[in-house]
């Protein structure tokens, strides 16, 4: 009766330790689990800096266009009054 014995207490032995590799295993899955949760919260906050960097750096692109649009009529206006004047100029030395 012994052997018997022996081999429930062999099968009790070896699900013991299935059990105990199972909940080590679960305990790194859950770990691992928790490392990529940090790692996915830290990319989606660089990618929220990066697009909201975008959109400052568009907004700046605007302003600067706008303002290099306002130059340019600007020296155009310049330009034209320079004309006239030197028109006038030659009138007055002819």
């Amino acid at each position: 009766m012994t052997a018997p014995r022996e081999q429930e207490i062999d099968s009790l032995s070896d699900l013991e330790d299935r059990i105990t590799r199972t909940v080590e295993l679960v305990n790194s899955l859950k770990q691992q689990r928790d490392e990529l949760v940090q790692r996915v919260q830290a990319i989606e906050a660089e990618r929220d800096q990066a697009r909201e960097a975008a959109r400052a750096a568009a907004g700046r692109v605007d302003e600067l266009t706008r303002e290099i649009d306002e130059l340019r009529a600007e020296r155009k206006q310049v330009r034209s009054r320079i004309e006239k004047l030197l028109g006038q100029m030659d009138l007055l030395s002819a």
